[in-house]
This record gives structure tokens, sequence and C-alpha cells, in this order.
């Protein structure tokens, strides 16, 4: 069974107090699904209880109703290169007389040709699709600025304010401008809202710019990040293991935890200016 915690070494900033800690978090893995030996699809998931998952992925997609219709379940092991077992992909193999779906039901998977699925591959995905690379941004938050935006990101929450009920994502100017702001009852259409502003707007890429989002910070949302040209991702809650990965190997500034003056840099410390900065005036979103 894999890990459903990870450590990483951070740098923690509670205002003037500055330094390096030890912090835990949740792990995130992709998942592959086999029916009979073939992809099926790949879902992002805290690793345990796979086999309740897989299951309930397939009667959610109508292909079992019952745990007769399920022959065995199965962790596919030892096509690494060490023999090891990755625990990310299963193999379900149904039972004599139950229909194996049509192709048009797989979707989101990554092709494989063994049993090595992996964070790695994932991350190796991300940046050979991505059209830029934020590796090389000049951008730089000041603390100050990065303190404000939550605050900010809140009170540009129109829809938030009569439901209660939905995300938000914002980009911010190293100035600590509010270009646009958008929400949605899930984090994904939310930044993917933002996105789809950005490019009606041809601001793609997204240069100097950092992306504020209301919820954690998981490895979908980092990889939007990337896709849109955007070195700084900023979140007010946890960033999962497979984030602080992909933000590490692609350059990408990842913070989370960030309320106030508290907040932890996971990735990219490089660009977080630790000097006391005068607040600049913000203008409205776009």
């Amino acid at each position: 069974m894999g890990r459903v915690t990870a450590r990483e070494r951070i740098l923690r900033i509670r205002g003037d107090a500055v330094g390096d800690r030890v912090d835990t978090l949740v792990v995130e893995e992709p998942m592959e699904i086999r029916l009979d030996g073939r992809p099926l699809t790949v879902t992002m998931r805290t690793p345990g209880h796979d086999f309740d998952l897989a299951a309930g992925f397939l009667v959610s997609e109508g292909v079992v109703t019952r745990a007769a219709d399920i022959a065995a379940i199965r962790y596919c092991a030892g096509a690494t290169d060490d023999g090891a077992n990755t625990y990310n992909i299963l193999d379900v193999s149904l039972a004599p007389g139950v229909a194996v779906p049509e192709m048009s039901l797989e979707r989101n998977f990554y092709t494989t040709s063994s049993c090595g699925l992996c964070g790695k591959a994932s991350l190796e995905a991300v940046t050979t699709i991505a059209s830029w690379s934020v590796a090389e941004d000049p951008a730089r938050f000041d603390v100050p600025t990065l303190a404000a935006m939550p605050d900010r990101l809140r009170d540009a929450q129109r829809v938030f304010d009569r439901t209660g009920g939905l995300h938000a994502a914002g980009l911010f100017t190293p100035g600590g401008e509010l270009l646009a702001v958008r929400e949605d009852v899930g984090r994904h259409n939310a930044v993917d809202k933002l996105v789809g502003w950005a490019v009606r707007e041809d601001r793609l890429p997204l240069r100097e710019c950092a992306l504020m989002v209301s919820g954690r910070a998981s490895f979908e949302l980092a990889q939007k990040a990337l896709m849109a040209g955007i070195p700084v991702l900023a979140a007010v809650s946890a960033p999962s293991s497979l984030a602080v990965d992909l933000a590490a190997d692609s350059g990408l500034t990842l913070v989370g935890f960030l309320r106030g003056t508290s907040m932890n840099v996971y990735a990219g410390r490089h660009r977080i200016t630790l000097e006391t900065a005068s607040p600049t005036p913000m203008a409205a979103p776009g």
C-alpha cells in the first residue's frame, strides 16, 4: 500500500520569523484502473481503500452491479526497474459473462507499456505537453503582497457572499493588482474560467503573475498553472505531495497555508522577497 502522508522540508514564514522545518503533506498519486488487462482510466487519489475505489468506479459507470460481477482485483507488480510494486495500478478481472465496456468508456489515462505508472509518469506527462516553461520567469513577490492576496480574493467573491459555497481563483501581479477573479463550485472549474478569461484577452502565457486559489493546491491545479504559463501558485490550504513534486521539477513557486503573514513556501522560494515592502495601491479586478 502506498503512503498516505509524506514529509517535506519547507521554508516557513511567520511574520518576521523565518526558518526551515519539516512539514507533513497528504499524498496524491495517480492510480490506473485496468479492466482485464486493458487501461481504462487514471484517477488522482490518496492511497488507501484502492480496491473499493476501483469497484465503486465500475459501478458508477454501469460495468458491474454486484460483487459477483468481479472475479478478482489485484495490484500490478514487478514492472519497475527494481521489481517493486508501485501500488498505483489495479487490474480488475470481470467474471465470466460480464460484458467488457466499449473503448468509449476509456478516458484520462496515460499510455504506458508496463505496470510502472507512478508520480514520475504524471510529472513527465505535464512537462511534455506544456507549451511554456515557467522555470526562468523573473517574477518576484514580497511577503506583504502575498499576505494581502487571500483577503483581496475573498472581497472579490461576489457570488460567495450570497451562497457561501463557491471556490475562487484570482490572478495577481507582483505589485498586488488583482487582474481578474472567477468563482465556481469546483476549484478546478474556477481556475479554468480564469485561464479562459486570459485566453479571450490574449494574455497567455501569464508571465510574472500569481494564481491564488481558495482551497488546497492539488496536482491538477499546479498542472493548470503550468499549462497557462503562471510561475506562482498560492493557496489558503495545503498542497499535496505530487503538487510539490511537480512544482519543484518544473520551476513553479508553490505557496500553501497562506493566511495573513503566515505561509509555507514548498517550492521556488527564490521568487519570494523577504524584505518588508510598502503596500502598493491595487486596482479593481477585470
